[in-house]
């Protein structure tokens, strides 16, 4: 399949019928559509090819400019927006969001044991196992889809690739699309990796919990930039 990009050349995405996984899981083409140079890291923008400027409601882009979206990812927890994510305000987020007390309690386990360190300044952990938002892209592991850069940039062509590759173009994810996910991105011999990969995509199903089991393609990139945990923890807290 050959398209042309904007300069007139052609852009082929080819497969080799010899290597299966060529043909089962082809990336993201994005042919004439409004999501410009989609492999391009973007700062503080999550676009897709149905939001090309990102998040706009309540005017979230703006306001959240100053922030990497995985800085954005991570807003919702810091209640006081000082930078710094305790334990207790990972548990209140989690409780906010809807989890129970127990999974809010193995939320602040997983996150504060395992991405505390990471983040601090020094060689030193923090005693208090705080998370430092500022440093958070050194929280970056292996097994994921690489949305995310190593700087906690967006990459639009991954995101779109996880719907191309698992979802057969499809704008949802059932939880057995999530399962391909996890097995087709698994990288060898990496353990927090996919522990890691797990535990997200597990929460992710869990919040957006969809009743006939779809989980939507903008609830997902909402999760990615964070906006969605404000409208979910406010319509959750409505229902109480």
């Amino acid at each position: 399949m050959a398209v042309q990009n904007t300069h007139g050349e052609d852009m082929v995405v080819r497969s080799i019928r010899g290597v299966p996984v060529t043909e089962e899981r082809r990336p993201f083409l994005n042919s004439g559509g409004k999501l410009q140079h989609a492999g391009t890291a973007r700062a503080n923008l999550a676009p897709s090819s149905e939001s090309p400027q990102g998040t706009t409601s309540n005017n979230w882009a703006e306001k959240h400019s100053h922030q990497t979206v995985l800085q954005q990812h991570c807003d919702f927890f810091d209640r006081d927006h000082d930078g710094v994510i305790w334990p207790q305000d990972t548990f209140i987020g989690f409780h906010r969001l809807g989890f129970s007390i127990f999974l809010s309690w193995i939320a602040v386990l997983v996150i504060h044991g395992n991405f505390s360190y990471p983040t601090c300044s020094g060689w030193l952990p923090d005693p208090f196992f705080r998370v430092f938002i500022k440093n958070i892209h050194k929280d970056k592991h292996g097994s994921d889809t690489g949305t995310y850069d190593t700087e906690g940039r967006f990459i639009p062509q991954k995101f779109e690739d996880i719907f191309s590759k698992y979802a057969e173009g499809r704008n949802y994810l059932t939880i057995w699309d999530v399962s391909n996910v996890l097995k087709g991105q698994r990288c060898i011999a990496d353990p927090i990796g996919w522990g890691g990969a797990f535990f997200e995509w597990l929460a992710t199903y869990l919040m957006l919990w969809p009743e006939d089991g779809r989980m939507m393609k903008e609830d997902i990139r909402g999760i990615y930039d964070g906006s969605i945990f404000y409208s979910l923890a406010a319509r959750r807290s409505r229902s109480l």
